[in-house]
């Protein structure tokens, strides 16, 4: 059986804040990547529940935060597609993502 590893390293400052959040995944090469969020869910076998992981630094602008978790979102309704064929689930996240796509348009248009 083939084994995949993803890895990551989070540099934390004198109070526990992210830094910086690097990444490697043994079918990607060697290479190092570099984030400013991480958002990782895990489905417990054990718990039967959902396990979260997220972090992000602290050069991470609340706006891109905020389209990351949209894109998040619209990632999650492909994979939702995908692995049950529940196309009224993946339209109503789609429609989420826009919805929140036209707020935080309307945002930045106010706020400039």
């Amino acid at each position: 059986m083939k084994k995949s590893e993803i890895f990551f390293s989070i540099a934390l400052d004198d109070q526990r804040v992210p830094e910086a959040i690097s990444w490697r995944a043994t079918d990607a090469g060697e290479k190092i990547h570099f984030a400013k969020a991480i958002n990782i869910s895990l489905w417990d076998r054990d718990e039967a529940g959902t396990m979260k992981i997220d972090l992000w630094t602290k050069d991470m602008p609340v706006e891109e935060m905020k389209y990351f978790y949209i894109d998040t979102i619209g990632a999650m309704a492909q994979s939702i597609m995908t692995a049950t064929s529940d196309k009224v689930m993946a339209d109503k996240m789609r429609a989420l993502c826009q919805e929140l796509m036209d707020h935080v348009e309307e945002d930045r248009k106010k706020n400039s």
